[in-house]
């Protein structure tokens, strides 16, 4: 259709809500479908943060507000970075939207121009590469592998990078593996970095409290200062506090370029939802406590799930440190056929043939940049997860 964008054409719609919106029809046609294909914890937003939105609402806060954050939730968030990452930002440096994906957008609109490139490890969250291209720039895609834990290598980083580099978006713990880098490890990409100066850093620290057994995270400007004047921190409240609707993601980083974000998002979107920023303040600056007894439930599920796939023939699957996905290989399965008679060629017709037979939904892995992978959310309950993992393992099984 020629009245559309041109650049429309070079992006995608994003599979992980395509494969949840495939499971919730299929279900609402009375199939018994488990759905694993949705980034969201299952538990429900805390109680005293329900409340302050409630008090928000109340007092009377639903009017405009500045465009990028009212200054309570701009201070919460310095706090944050000052009491968990050992940042030190002030609200001038700060911008919150409509969650992290309108954050990440803003930045790239802000910053690309054609020819620029934009290096994404992959597996990447679906959304970078597409956004990418949305403002102009080209997504150059670094592959790591599961030898590697998933996890780009410094050599591999110093090969992608061009003098045509102006991002590298890191994202630990991973969407959609749940690897998450050590201090060790980030380093390493931080010496490379930091032979680069053209080059800035985007991190996505959006799974920055979902993270198991001995695992410490840490953030890139924090492991190396010398790269705070070209890094843009991204978090948000989503995942941790269980917000996903509420739609608030922040930013902090260069003055300059929270303001050129400012600009973009005054001609787009305006100011985030009043209440959910109250809400927000509420989930930065109260109580953590319920943080640790959630990533108990995740990390139960995990390996649950961890060790039913990889019960499963043909299944490889790792550990992963953080966040509520596993990432199973499924390069022994390749070439077989399915009970139903569907040729499995690629990690796409093998999650397809998954949900059409057994009422399994999960996103295959091409759609994340490395096959050939499935991504599994474990975040849903032990019962689901259990049923969906039995019949994987039988679709498994009947092949020939």
């Amino acid at each position: 259709m020629d009245f559309l964008s041109t650049t429309l054409a070079r992006v995608k719609p994003s599979p992980t809500i395509a494969v949840t919106t495939k499971a919730g029809e299929l279900k609402a046609a009375g199939r018994d479908v488990i759905g694993l294909g949705a980034g969201e914890p299952d538990f429900d937003t805390p109680q005293n943060i329900k409340d302050a939105a409630i008090a928000a609402i109340n007092d009377g806060k639903t009017k405009y507000t500045p465009v990028d954050g009212i200054p309570e939730l701009k201070q919460a968030i310095c706090d944050k970075l000052k009491r968990d990452n050992e940042l030190t930002y002030s609200p001038a440096q700060v911008s919150v939207g409509t969650g992290g994906k309108q954050i990440l957008y803003n930045a790239l609109m802000a910053t690309l121009n054609e020819g620029d490139e934009v290096v994404i490890p992959a597996p990447y969250w679906v959304s970078y590469p597409d956004m990418v291209l949305l403002a102009g720039g080209t997504p150059v895609i670094a592959e790591a592998s599961l030898q590697t834990g998933f996890k780009l290598t410094a050599d591999q980083l110093e090969a992608a990078i061009t003098d045509k580099t102006k991002w590298l978006i890191f994202n630990s713990p991973s969407n959609p593996t749940g690897a998450g880098y050590t201090w060790d490890e980030l380093k390493q990409l931080t010496d490379v970095l930091m032979r680069h100066p053209h080059v800035w850093v985007m991190t996505d620290d959006m799974y920055e409290h979902l993270v198991y057994d001995d695992f410490k995270f840490c953030t890139p400007a924090q492991v190396e200062p010398g790269l705070y004047d070209r890094t843009l921190t991204v978090n948000g409240v989503s995942k941790a506090y269980a917000m996903t609707g509420w739609r608030i993601g922040y930013a902090a980083g260069p003055e300059n370029l929270i303001k050129a974000m400012r600009k973009v998002q005054s001609q787009s979107t305006s100011n985030p939802c009043s209440v959910s920023q109250w809400a927000a303040v509420e989930a930065l600056n109260g109580t953590q406590e319920f943080i640790a007894p959630n990533n108990e439930m995740f990390v139960r599920r995990r390996n649950l799930v961890v060790e039913m796939l990889n019960e499963a023939e043909g299944i490889r699957c790792p550990v992963p440190d953080g966040a509520f996905y596993v990432y199973p290989s499924i390069a022994g399965l390749i070439g077989k056929t399915s009970a139903g008679g569907a040729l499995i060629d690629t990690d796409e017709a093998f999650a397809t043939a998954l949900l059409e037979e057994t009422g399994v939904a999960v996103v295959f892995g091409a759609a994340f940049g490395l096959s050939p992978n499935f991504r599994v959310s474990y975040a849903t309950s032990d019962e689901a997860l259990k049923e969906a993992c039995s019949r994987i393992q039988k679709f498994c099984a009947e092949m020939k």
